[in-house]
């Protein structure tokens, strides 16, 4: 969708369309439960969960992942 065939929001001043988008998403989390999750992305999660209580002592601490990004900068 492109924002130039909804002349009204393209007219909007940037606090006015923060607002409208706020508006925007309460309506969506309110019906949230009607939004599918495709099936692999469950997959996915189920395997991260079943990788963490397998081996929880392999999560790293926030000082740890902070310094592998760093490192990779």
């Amino acid at each position: 969708m492109q924002l130039s065939k909804i002349p009204e929001i393209e007219k909007l001043s940037i606090p006015e369309k923060i607002i409208f988008l706020e508006k925007l998403w309460d309506s969506i989390v309110v019906q949230e439960a009607k939004i599918p999750v495709p099936d692999k992305h469950k997959a996915e999660l189920d395997r991260r969960l079943r990788r963490h209580f397998g081996s929880p002592g392999d999560m790293l601490t926030l000082d740890e992942l902070k310094a592998r990004i760093e490192r990779r900068k």
